[in-house]
């Protein structure tokens, strides 16, 4: 049986967050134990750079804590190939030939570059490698013709804006040398799971983030912390479980969808408290989280071997980047010397 490709990866700008194991770290895991992909997971190093290039040493600081968090949730070098990408130097070419391909209205309709650019406040100040990174993707992505994308909801966009600079490079140049990626998403929307107060996304810009990281003491302390209904003043009051954070996470992360949904019916009718609620949700997070709290101290005790094995990895991609673009540089017709010693 042919093995499809998979490629996802994240920004190293610092730690992950449950926000990103939900979105997409428990699909990736899953697809490679499947046995059905070649998987390759990429920390996207010179993407962070588009809106952190004066902060070198955040991205440099965050590439480890990245990797561990990889090897936490059960990514296995062994089955994927988890890589730097500023070491894979054909992204840089592919990249340039797709800035051709583009017109700058295209990427200034893009709504996920635009919400961030909104976010981060850029104004009119807006750099151009952040403006570009699409481009940028689009070159991870199909440098290593990968037929799949695990991913969050929100970067739908961005992967139909592959699919397209895929279309334009193949019929330009009269090839079927790269491949239109898929995208995998999260069922039920769950990709964009919010922040601890109520916030529409989880972000480690915006502080309302569990992390993978996070001691048992940290995620009791943050989940105390969530918003619920503040019109649940008292016990015996009723309650509103829409908007709900605590019951936002209750839905994800509790297996026991029967005892979910009685607590939803007590609180609604009264009798059921915040505070015990948000311990339920405690226990329930803790046990989602130990396991991968405890895999990471472990990985973390030698993070030679972690450097290592990033290194391993990004060898590896090379190999194979390197292979697409030969097939690149002949279909463009500047494979100008292939043949001389």
């Amino acid at each position: 049986m042919t093995k499809e490709i998979y490629l996802t990866g994240d920004r190293p700008t610092g730690k992950l967050h449950i926000g990103h194991y939900v979105g997409s770290l428990k699909n990736r895991v899953e697809m490679q134990n499947s046995g059905n992909y070649d998987s390759f997971v990429m920390i996207a190093d010179t993407q962070a750079f588009t809106d952190n290039a004066r902060d070198p040493e955040k991205i440099r600081n965050s590439l480890t804590e990245v990797a561990l968090d990889y090897l936490a949730v059960g990514l296995d070098p062994k089955k994927t190939t988890i890589f730097v990408q500023s070491q894979i130097k054909g992204l840089f070419e592919l990249t340039e030939y797709y800035m051709n391909l583009v017109s700058v209205a295209r990427l200034q309709r893009n709504p996920t570059v635009k919400a961030e650019i909104q976010q981060k406040g850029f104004g009119e100040s807006v750099p151009v490698g952040f403006f570009t990174y699409p481009v940028s993707q689009a070159a991870d992505i199909t440098i290593f013709r990968a037929q799949k994308v695990p991913a969050g909801d929100d970067q739908e966009p961005m992967i139909e804006q592959a699919r397209e600079l895929v279309r334009s490079f193949n019929s330009a140049y009269h090839t079927d040398t790269l491949v239109e990626p898929e995208g995998v998403f999260p069922p039920n929307g769950l990709g964009r799971i919010p922040g601890i107060d109520g916030n529409a996304k989880m972000s480690k810009s915006l502080g309302n983030a569990i992390y993978l990281s996070d001691d048992e003491d940290a995620v009791a302390k943050k989940v105390k912390q969530m918003y619920t209904d503040p019109k649940h003043i008292r016990v015996e009051d009723p309650g509103h479980v829409e908007g709900n954070v605590v019951f936002t996470y209750l839905d994800i992360f509790d297996p026991d969808k029967k005892h979910v949904a009685d607590l939803k019916d007590r609180y609604m009718h009264g009798g059921l408290g915040d505070m015990k609620l948000k311990k339920h949700l405690i226990d329930v997070l803790e046990n989602e989280l130990k396991p991968i709290r405890e895999r990471r101290q472990m990985f973390a005790q030698d993070i030679p071997a972690v450097l290592q094995m990033l290194k391993n990895g990004s060898d590896h991609a090379n190999e194979v980047a390197e292979a697409t673009m030969t097939k690149v540089r002949r279909a463009i017709g500047v494979n100008y010397f292939d043949g001389l010693k």
